[in-house]
């Protein structure tokens, strides 16, 4: 892992981070940026890479916030980490925002069993059930995060239906539940509300040694909306 440099990139809800594992340390920007994603991760990215000296060329891989979020934020995030990708010729690695979040939860808590809920407006929420496992590999020991509820978008009625009978250890994460009436008095609530790259970074490791990375031009961020769309760079839909 001492290695291994990436850097990730996550615009896909009001924050706006960019995070760098290089020689076996982590770096990370965090910034509140509800309506200037566009004009703050491409500083954020150069800041972050010259306070390590480091240059795009001497990644060995992208990784980015692939969603689920706001449609722009989404939007953006995919857009710019194809565009430096592309660029640099590097391969990308997609992380799930709300597994980002389960991660911070672990990180932050020791929180092995998470549910994760972002605000998505019009009544609605994405959300997950996640619980994590210790793996060993030929390349070290990993957590993974199996899904018990697998992301979706939905009313918070919805979350609660398919939870069934509320357990006190598992820890909730994210916008959705200081959002929602229904959703306010439950859980082991936490400060962690948002995604983070830095976190997204613990779960891109294990992902590069299993080779879990795809090209540029195969970027698909996840709305979960249904009515929404993404086209890939002109020329290659």
């Amino acid at each position: 892992m001492n290695n291994l440099t990436l850097l990730a990139i996550d615009t896909s809800t009001e924050a706006c981070s960019v995070a760098l594992l290089h020689k076996g340390e982590k770096t990370y920007l965090d910034e509140i940026a509800e309506r200037s994603h566009t004009k703050r991760i491409l500083p954020m990215v150069d800041h972050i890479l010259a306070q390590s000296d480091v240059h795009l060329g001497q990644l060995d891989a992208l990784v980015f916030g692939r969603g689920p979020g706001s449609f722009t934020g989404v939007r953006v995030g995919a857009g710019i980490a194809q565009g430096l990708a592309l660029g640099a010729d590097l391969p990308v690695i997609a992380v799930s925002n709300l597994t980002a979040m389960a991660q911070a939860a672990y990180e932050q808590m020791q929180a092995t069993q998470v549910v994760t809920a972002i605000d998505a407006r019009m009544n609605e929420i994405y959300f997950s059930q996640l619980k994590a496992e210790k793996v060993r590999s030929e390349f070290g020991e990993f957590l993974q995060w199996n899904e018990v509820i697998a992301e979706q978008v939905g009313t918070p009625n919805r979350l609660i239906e398919q939870l069934g009978q509320w357990l006190d250890e598992w820890v909730t994460v994210g916008t959705g539940w200081a959002a929602y009436n229904a959703l306010q008095l439950m859980g082991k609530n936490t400060t962690i509300t948002l995604p983070s790259a830095q976190y997204m970074l613990s779960l891109a490791v294990p992902m590069w040694y299993q080779r879990q990375t795809i090209h540029a031009v195969d970027i698909e961020p996840v709305y979960l909306r249904n009515e929404v769309t993404w086209k890939k760079l002109p020329g290659r839909e």
